[in-house]
């Protein structure tokens, strides 16, 4: 089935947040901290004002007027204090967005710098244990006895790993467009991943009824989790419409993301792990550091997905953090399972070699019966059915085990194997359907971030109704419509599709319409432990000469509950695996510590991995039958692609070459050294 909005996105027609036209519309340029940690003393704007089309310059020195401060990162202008370099202190609305620009440049913010921290560093004195990670999860966990488990290992492991800060590059850029009515309602066509928690939120930040505010966003341009909260750019739009009397745009430049939309924290990762003499865990140890803005806590889960990989009869998982002067992290793709994952398959990857076991056969034989952590059954499980599938089809049985031996001229060949996990969730949605003309119309306040929802939903709207597909219409991306789940965690399909599963059904008892609120439904899922599961496989060539490394092949093997559409499926697991491969050679955001600022930001510093970088990429997937899933009967799937990919890189490089680098990216100069 081909996207239903296809011809809408070649043909141009298909409008994102910063294309819809208004009368009268001005620009704002926003006006940013050139300190990382210090007071503005004052903001200058008399020359800006008297530059052509200017229209307004709001400053921290003059607040404008908000409802709620609960968020300090949304709380725009409302402080003079400074925490990280970036920080909005100021905008300019004018005519043109050259007008806005230049005026923004002529503004002049007098501040008094103080000393910054934006490093970090395990002994960090400011560390501490936040009360949750990401979404809702306790910070640590604790089972068995570590030093005795430790103890009684026939092979050990004890190794750190680090990962860098990286920054979500979405093709569009973070931008909104803001129109006040008559009557002090609000639009805000904005860039966002949930129309409906992003209608709340702005409507709270500006001291709004919910239902005075409306967000509209029919087409997103990527997020990877950028766009999943209101980010400040929505607010800005909005007080400068206000300040202005007139609509306002706003489009963050890509050098502004970089600060204000969020990015995936460093981490480091220390493992301890120890196996008996069969191979069997007999401790699982995963300490994480990692850091946080100075107003706002973000703790990334990356210790998490430990808890539901493999059998061992002692565990300990930790994350601590440290308030730095640097922006908010937020969500970046898989956010908490990509970074946990690099660490524990490449240590698994170590400890398997110390065991002297096939890295397939010893994840093979950790396998658990229930989730470890919480006991809890698994409402299935398939990840030995993935690895055993991948190393078939990648020929791993020729595997030699030895490293550093394989050679194709001066290069150096090697494979790698990692396993990969994802969280199956879903979170309460509501849609109507209704039955028009020779036709149904389907609608729900669902996103589509590129991904292809709408097609998924349209085929889940036809095969229940039992009617063509180019009969049903789905009305999606806007907070007009009910309210729907943001799209993230992976968990679009399921959330989404269980709802509109039951509308159709109710439309059919009823002959006409029909409505759904599955919240009841999400209540009963607890009594499972619900994941997808995969296993990554890669060959990698390293120049002995350079440190070049190349990536001819790359498999993913993916057990995901039902795959509504193959051809999005694939898409989605193979997008995955290209940003994991960018995560193991290339992504990395610099960070100058003299200045407090991060580096490289833009596309031509900042390297993302693109479809030159795989010579081969395949993505396939075992049938899985889960009853206990949803009335889709889907998993996630835009998020385990990545989640093993790093790790499987990093070890195939190992392979190769003999040498272990345990600090992404892995590039030619670490290789080298």
């Amino acid at each position: 089935m081909n996207r239903v909005e296809a011809r809408d996105k070649v043909t141009g027609r298909a409008r994102y947040a910063y294309e819809y036209p208004a009368h009268g519309v001005a620009y704002a340029y926003p006006v940013q901290a050139p300190v990382a940690s210090g007071v503005v003393r004052s903001v200058d704007a008399s020359a800006a004002l008297a530059m052509p089309g200017v229209l307004a310059v709001l400053s921290c020195t003059d607040p404008p007027e908000i409802g709620s401060g609960d968020d300090p990162e949304l709380a725009i202008l409302q402080t003079t204090q400074v925490v990280y370099r970036g920080q909005l202190v100021a905008a300019v609305v004018a005519s043109t967005l050259e007008n806005a620009r230049a005026a923004g440049r002529a503004v002049r913010v007098d501040c008094v710098a103080r000393q910054h921290d934006v490093r970090l560093r395990a002994d960090h004195p400011g560390l501490y244990t936040p009360e949750k990670v990401n979404p809702n999860f306790p910070a640590v966990t604790e089972y068995g006895d570590i030093a005795a488990g430790l103890a009684a290992a026939a092979a050990r492991v004890d190794t750190t790993y680090t990962t860098p800060v990286e920054h979500n590059n979405p093709i569009e850029p973070h931008a909104a467009l803001a129109v006040w009515d008559p009557g002090g309602g609000l639009t805000v066509f904005d860039s966002t991943q949930g129309p409906s928690a992003d209608r709340d939120t702005i409507a709270k930040v500006l001291g709004l009824a919910p239902d005075r505010v409306r967000v509209v966003s029919p087409h997103v341009g990527g997020g990877f989790g950028s766009k999943g909260t209101t980010r400040p750019h929505a607010i800005l739009a909005a007080i400068a419409a206000r300040a202005a009397g007139r609509p306002v745009k706003v489009a963050l430049t890509r050098q502004q993301m970089f600060e204000l939309t969020g990015y995936r924290t460093p981490t480091i990762q220390r493992l301890q792990l120890g196996a008996d003499a069969r191979g069997r865990l007999t401790a699982v140890v995963h300490d994480v550091v990692e850091q946080t803005a100075i107003r706002t806590e973000f703790a990334e889960q990356a210790a998490v997905c430990t808890r539901a990989m493999y059998a061992s009869p002692a565990m300990r998982t930790t994350h601590r953090l440290a308030r730095l002067n640097v922006p908010p992290p937020s969500w970046m793709r898989a956010p908490g399972e990509c970074p946990g994952m690099y660490a524990l398959e490449s240590a698994m990857d170590e400890l398997a070699e110390a065991a002297g076991i096939d890295p397939v056969e010893f994840r093979i034989m950790n396998e658990p019966r229930t989730e470890p952590d919480s006991g809890l059954p698994f409402s299935s499980r398939n990840l030995v059915g993935c690895l055993r599938e991948g190393a078939r089809r990648f020929g791993w049985a020729d595997r030699d085990p030895r490293p550093g031996i394989r050679r194709e001229g001066r290069w150096l060949a090697g494979t790698g194997v990692a396993a990969s996990t994802y969280p199956a969730r879903r979170r309460p949605s509501r849609a109507t359907a209704e039955a028009s003309g020779d036709g149904f119309i389907v609608r729900i306040a669902a996103a589509d971030i590129g991904t292809g929802a709408r097609t998924a939903l349209t085929r889940i709207a036809a095969e229940t109704l039992g009617a063509p597909a180019a009969r049903v219409r789905v009305e999606m991306g806007d907070s007009a419509l009910p309210q729907a789940s943001l799209a993230g965690g992976s968990m679009g399909t399921a959330s989404w599709g269980s709802a509109v599963v039951k509308a159709c059904e109710a439309l059919l008892k009823n002959g006409s319409s029909g409505s759904a609120d599955t919240a009841e439904d999400v209540r009963a899922d607890a009594a499972f432990a619900r994941h997808a599961f995969g296993a990554q496989f890669a060959e990698v060539l390293v120049d002995s000469a350079t440190g070049e490394v190349r990536v001819p092949r790359l498999l993913g093997v993916f057990a995901a509950g039902r795959i509504v559409d193959e051809t999005l499926a694939r898409s989605q697991f193979i997008g995955g695996m290209t940003m994991g491969l960018g995560m193991a050679l290339m992504e990395r955001t610099g960070v100058d510590e003299w200045e407090g600022a991060f580096t490289g930001k833009d596309l031509a510093q900042y390297h993302v991995a693109t479809c030159a970088d795989i010579q081969d990429v395949d993505a396939v997937w075992i049938e899985e039958d889960d009853p206990h899933l949803n009335p889709v009967g889907a998993k996630g799937i835009g998020e385990i692609g990545i989640t093993g990919t790093a790790a499987a890189i990093g070890n195939a490089v190992y392979h190769a070459t003999g040498r272990r680098v345990r600090d992404l990216p892995i590039t030619p100069a670490r290789l080298l050294r």
